[in-house]
């Protein structure tokens, strides 16, 4: 049981002093975002990223907090928002949010108001989401996400300023932001871990499964402790089921039900519970498995064949193979499933995908895993589709959970970070779809800080 402490406008000051500690002690601070709403019409590009701020409201915010020594001590904040100004909803968004459990009575009657863009008067006094948002700066801790880059949009416009007119002055303005770094858990699960699927509840059970057989072979590994709460704050405490051990994940019971490619690719399936396939995350690793193991077999027969010279037709067949599998499973890009070079899966992608993985980026309204978040899917033994973790607040534990597998696993020693990038390797790269390269959060030299930047940093220092 994973407790999320539910926080909404009547007892946000009653829990901000507590919040405000774990943020100025954590070690890092992971961050989610749900958000499902229009933002329709023309445009490409920035222009599309800007409506997607414009048009769409945050319904609520993820925050995990984590303090580490020899173990992580993880605390969960769900805040639910309310936006004090018109923005646009779709009624199939709005249809989706209600399926999956989302209380729109509770966020309109106990949500904490926030507005979009620069402050109004001199808000750095109050007790309000862009306050708490300005010590989140001012704690300057590792800020992680999951393919953040929309999360980050939402965070900047929704409780900080007005966004930039470019690209490169919000990067350096994000870099100002968050001197400790920026992480994107998407992209270190495709390039550093290189799982062959990176989505987020795919990625949390694979470094999950992966911790517990460390664990099993008294290797250095994970462990994950939850605070004890006092009574006053027990009552606002939501509990997420989840069993940090390895449950048993075999089909058992001459289960044949086949695994849907689609979703085993990318996370999500157009035919959603519909499908008659499985989305069972823990099938889906099993078989992702079973090929790996296949893989390394027929690499150790083929370089065996080399060493003792095979005849030359055989071995430009075996040759022909692995070169094969090199241009799937390529040295200089993370590794990919079979299914994800389906000639229909850009345009199935791009037009049908409520919130697909491999949509265009400049065409997405928000990250496909923050969309998930928003669904809150509950884990139950029905149809063969049904799976998922997704729950409010427990989508910000998954991405914390990876980023400090992934920090254990490349033996990080050091977190402070006057001593240099917290992860080197992943340290301020956001993942692109599509693309094999990460958007750098840099300030070039021929970029500058926007002006609303400049001031609400200034009174971020001055106010701390």
């Amino acid at each position: 049981q994973v407790p999320v402490v539910d926080v909404q406008s009547d007892n946000l000051a009653e829990l901000w002093p507590s919040m405000v500690l774990a943020l100025r002690s954590a070690t890092f601070v992971a961050v989610d975002t749900v958000s499902r709403g229009g933002g329709g019409g023309g445009g490409t590009g920035r222009g599309r990223s800007r409506l997607a701020a414009d048009g769409v409201s945050p319904r609520s915010l993820h925050a995990l907090l984590v303090q580490s020594e020899n173990t992580y001590l993880c605390q969960i904040y769900n805040l639910t928002l309310l936006c004090t100004e018109d923005y646009v909803v779709e009624p199939q968004s709005v249809q989706f949010l209600v399926q999956h459990g989302f209380d729109f009575n509770k966020q309109y009657s106990q949500g904490i108001p926030y507005h979009k863009g620069n402050d109004k008067g001199n808000e750095s006094q109050s007790l309000s989401v862009r306050t708490l948002f300005l010590e989140l700066i001012r704690a300057k801790k590792p800020l992680i996400l999951h393919n953040g880059l929309i999360d980050l949009v939402f965070l900047y416009q929704c409780f900080y300023a007005h966004l930039p007119e470019s690209l490169g002055t919000f990067t350096a303005d994000l870099s100002e932001m968050f001197p400790a770094g920026i992480y994107d858990t998407k992209y270190a699960s495709e390039f550093e871990t290189r799982f062959v699927a990176s989505y987020l509840e795919y990625a949390y059970k694979k470094c999950k499964r992966e911790n517990c057989k460390l664990r099993d072979s008294s290797g250095q590994h994970l462990t994950v402790e939850f605070c004890n709460y006092p009574a006053n704050v027990s009552r606002y405490i939501d509990y997420r089921y989840c069993s940090l051990e390895e449950e048993s994940h075999s089909a058992g019971g001459g289960n044949k039900v086949p695994v849907c490619e689609k979703f085993s690719a990318y996370g999500w399936c157009p035919k959603g519970v519909k499908c008659p396939q499985s989305h069972n995350i823990d099938l889906i690793i099993d078989e992702d498995d079973k090929l790996w193991e296949k893989r390394k077999k027929r690499k150790h027969k083929w370089k065996h064949r080399k060493n003792v010279k095979v005849p030359a037709n055989a071995f430009q067949q075996e040759s022909s193979g692995e070169k094969m599998e090199q241009a799937q499973n390529g040295e200089e890009g993370p590794p990919r499933k079979q299914s994800c070079y389906e000639p229909v899966g850009a345009t199935e992608l791009a037009e049908i995908a409520p919130n697909g993985e491999g949509r265009p980026l400049e065409e997405i309204s928000m990250d496909t895993e923050a969309a998930g978040a928003a669904g809150k899917e509950k884990e139950t033994h029905g149809p063969p589709s049904q799976g998922g973790t997704h729950r409010a607040g427990f989508d910000a534990f998954m991405t914390g959970y990876i980023m400090a597998y992934v920090w254990m696993l490349k033996q990080g020693k050091n977190t402070d970070a006057a001593a240099g990038p917290w992860l080197p390797d992943c340290h301020n790269k956001l993942y692109l779809s599509g693309k094999s390269v990460p958007l750098q959060i840099v300030k070039s030299l021929f970029s500058k800080s926007s002006k609303a930047h400049s001031e609400k940093i200034k009174l971020a220092w001055d106010s701390a």
